[in-house]
Parts: C-alpha cells; structure tokens; sequence
C-alpha cells in the first residue's frame, strides 16, 4: 500500500498564558528548527499541512482572530515563524484530540491520506490523543520525538513511550528527514 501522508500540527498557535505556559513556550522555541525543517520536507514533497487548533472561545475557524487572541510579547516570534501559510488547512478543535467533533477525518479521507505526522503541543496530552484516536482510525503514525513538547520533559518521554509502545508510532526525530 502506497502512503500518502499528511502532517499535523496540533495547537501551535498558542498563548501560553497558563500556569506552565512559559516552559511550555521554551520547549516549542527549542523545537521550533525541527517545526521549520518539518514544515520545508512537506512543502518540498507536496503534502497537505493541516493546522488543528484551540478555539480560544471564539468558535471560528478564522486564522487571523485566534492568532491576534494568542499573540503576545513572549510568543510573537514563534508565531510569526509557524503560521499557516494560505495553502495549509487550519481546523479548530472543542477538546484534546483532533478527530473530537471536528472535520479531520473528513478531510484526511477527502485528501486520501492513510499517513500522519503528527506534531505540536501538548505532547502528553492533545498529541497523544490525536495520536490515539488516528491509531483508532488506522492510520499510521510518525511522531517525531523532535516536534513535539509538554509542560514537562519527562511527560513528554513517557507520551512518546506510549505512542511507540502502544500506537505502533515512528518516534524518530525529524531531523534525520
């Protein structure tokens, strides 16, 4: 069977106006070259980016409204770096997983994928649960231990044990792409 892939990207635009937030917003800095390099390999081999992301209470799909809601002095960069470019999809999301009441599916059956890259944050928990519920669905996984973070490193190792371990996903770092 032939993989067409697509990469998502879980909850990049962010405000990171929470409790962990800033370490948070550290580790994604940290990430961001692997994001970018992620970004260029899809770019390079024409494969869909769609964007899932935290409504923000504003309940609109509109790219524009949620990134002003979440820019902020410590952000900024970040952002400015990952946004969508106008040939990427952008979905919100009501809950954790990606699939949860949104037109994920429908559009990775629309665009016949039966491949993911999945990255982003939180990786213990909205990554993992994408990650789960795309496992659920039979797709086949490659998280790249390089793109994703949590509030907390060892959260995050043990998300990507399960990922491995239980969803079968490709761990490896992207950087080797």
């Amino acid at each position: 069977m032939t993989k067409k892939t697509a990469i998502l990207f879980i909850d990049l635009i962010n405000d990171f106006e929470f409790q962990h937030g800033p370490s948070l917003l550290k580790e994604c800095y940290t990430m961001l070259p692997n994001i970018l390099r992620l970004k260029a390999y899809a770019n390079k081999h024409n494969l869909p980016i769609i964007y899932i992301n935290d409504h923000y209470k504003l309940w609109q799909a509109d790219l524009n409204r949620i990134i002003d809601q979440c820019t902020n002095e410590q952000n900024k960069a970040f952002l400015e770096q990952i946004a969508p470019t106008e040939s990427d999809y952008f979905l919100i999301k009501p809950k954790h997983s990606a699939f949860h009441q949104t037109a994920l599916q429908a559009l990775l059956v629309e665009l016949n994928v039966n491949h993911l890259i999945i990255s982003g944050i939180a990786g213990n928990i909205c990554v993992l649960f994408t990650a789960n519920d795309a496992y659920m669905r039979e797709y086949t996984l490659h998280v790249p231990s390089d793109c994703i973070a949590s509030n907390e490193v060892e959260d995050n190792i043990y998300a990507l044990k399960m990922m491995k371990n239980v969803l079968k996903a490709d761990v490896s770092p992207i950087h080797k792409e």
